[in-house]
């Protein structure tokens, strides 16, 4: 498809698949529904994309699944292995005997043999299965980071997934990790935009050889967990104006240039479009040094999902 080279790959390590660094993300709150995720996805493959981030909790598996099934059919790709497929194991299976479930769960959905990444979605245990939230504070445990992990290794051994990563962890929560890992973590997906820099985890990832993907690269525009502070933001208008590009694109250059992949969700055909055209022109010193000066501040947190509960502040509070 025409567009489909403009985007740069990475590679991951232990992963022989590179991974596009522009993934479309399929998260909605509320959710979209089966045929609206499932166009969106077809036009975007239309577009050029070719890395699709999912996850069981964002309910678009099946939708992605259908997707990717006429893609193939409809000859828009070659064949499955011309697509990045990344999903998430809940906080409700991060039990050691319910991963390897889990993940089979996450194929039999997207109705593929395998995933090219499965990450844990967030570094904490739900003792039952949710379908609400803020959940009840005894429900919520701490993760059995050996035992999760060892799992996780065992759905890359069984061939259920190419790589294996983590999402939403912290520095702290990584180095824990890497002391008992056997097959290190490829992928952190973690929130980063300019307004939430992430250097401190950059730079630890960047020495442990873990790649970093950004979520919410803009910021979340006003979903349930962001807020307007990236396309508000003068600093960012300032730098869009003298390019000719608009604020959500100089963001996502950024993203780019601090050697990062990106989960941008779009599902305007527009903006689809415009997400992708970053990667031929480049910001100058200056702009990078006034995009660093930013105030810093979270947008996403775990207590503003699952409650302020113990656990959950303890873990927020490690970024």
């Amino acid at each position: 498809m025409a567009g489909a080279a403009l985007i740069p790959s990475v590679k991951l390590s232990g992963c022989e698949k590179a991974m596009p660094v522009m993934g479309m993300g399929t998260a909605s709150f509320p959710p979209a529904g089966l045929e609206a995720t499932k166009a969106a996805v077809l036009e975007a493959i239309k577009a050029g994309y070719r890395h699709f981030d999912t996850a069981f909790a964002y309910g678009s598996e099946k939708a992605v699944g259908e997707a990717v099934a006429e893609a193939v059919r409809v000859g828009l790709v070659e064949s499955r292995d011309d697509l990045f497929i990344t999903t998430k194991l809940w906080a409700s299976f991060t039990h050691p005997t319910q991963v390897v479930p889990a993940c089979r769960m996450s194929l039999q959905n997207l109705q593929l043999e395998y995933v090219d990444l499965y990450l844990i979605h967030w570094p904490v245990t739900l003792t039952e299965m949710v379908w609400k939230t803020p959940v009840p504070v005894e429900i919520v445990k701490h993760l059995d980071m050996k035992g999760v992990w060892e799992a996780m290794e065992e759905c890359k051994n069984l061939g259920l997934t190419k790589a294996i990563g983590v999402s939403n962890f912290s520095c702290t929560k990584i180095q824990q990790l890497l002391t008992t890992a056997k097959i290190p973590p490829a992928v952190n997906q973690v929130e980063m935009n300019p307004v939430w820099q992430q250097k401190k985890l950059r730079d630890l990832c960047n020495e442990k050889s873990i790649h970093v993907t950004a979520y919410s690269p803009l910021g979340g525009n006003n979903t349930k967990w962001g807020d307007n502070r990236i396309v508000e933001s003068d600093v960012l208008a300032d730098i869009a104006k003298a390019w000719g590009k608009t604020t959500a694109q100089v963001a996502l250059r950024w993203a780019y240039e601090q050697g990062v992949s990106i989960a941008s969700k779009s599902f305007n055909k527009e903006r689809m479009r415009e997400n992708l055209q970053i990667f031929d022109w480049t910001l100058s010193d200056q702009e990078l040094d006034k995009i660093s000066q930013l105030p810093q501040a979270k947008g996403v947190t775990l207590a503003s999902i699952l409650g302020p509960h113990d656990i959950v502040l303890e873990i927020d509070a490690e970024f």
